[in-house]
């Protein structure tokens, strides 16, 4: 079971702070299930045919692979006002498998309070997905609002 983390605010979050999050296991179940539904290309959907792709194999798609680092990003990074993007990069470094455990290490590498809207700023996380292996599976720089303690939206 999950430990509720401590929620934290613009002004308790620092440069170098560092959250992990627990594992998840991808299956060919869901990895097909999830292409047919939302990238219906054969290195997602057939796992004869993907062996003669790019891919070499069955391969998640990158969006699903989002989709579980945004699961456990939502369960591991203790923002107060939640997970608000405000933009950012994403690069797929190797596919995720059937079988890949992910687990998502996240670390602080900027925090810009705003000067138009004193009762927020903006916390930019780096965001690595690895697989079992500490492999990186991808890469999210993203730039996150954050509130003030004493705001009233948060």
């Amino acid at each position: 079971m999950t430990q509720e983390l401590a929620k934290k605010y613009l002004e308790d979050i620092a440069v170098g702070d560092k959250w992990v999050s627990e594992h998840y296991t991808m299956t060919t179940e869901e990895i097909i299930a999830f292409a047919k539904q939302f990238d219906p290309q054969v290195f997602h959907l057939d796992t004869e045919a993907a062996k003669e792709t790019f891919f070499a194999g069955l391969a998640a798609s990158g969006w699903h692979t989002s989709g579980i680092t945004m699961r456990l990003m939502v369960a591991s990074i203790p923002i107060a006002s939640g997970l608000i993007g405000a933009g950012g990069q994403i690069s797929w470094s190797r596919p995720t498998r059937p079988g890949d455990t992910l687990q998502v290490v996240s670390e602080v590498i900027a925090v810009k309070p705003s000067r138009s809207k004193p009762d927020r700023g903006i916390v930019t996380v780096q965001i690595d997905t690895l697989n079992q292996h500490g492999e990186a599976v991808q890469n999210f720089t993203c730039n996150m609002v954050a509130f003030r303690r004493e705001s009233k939206i948060a």
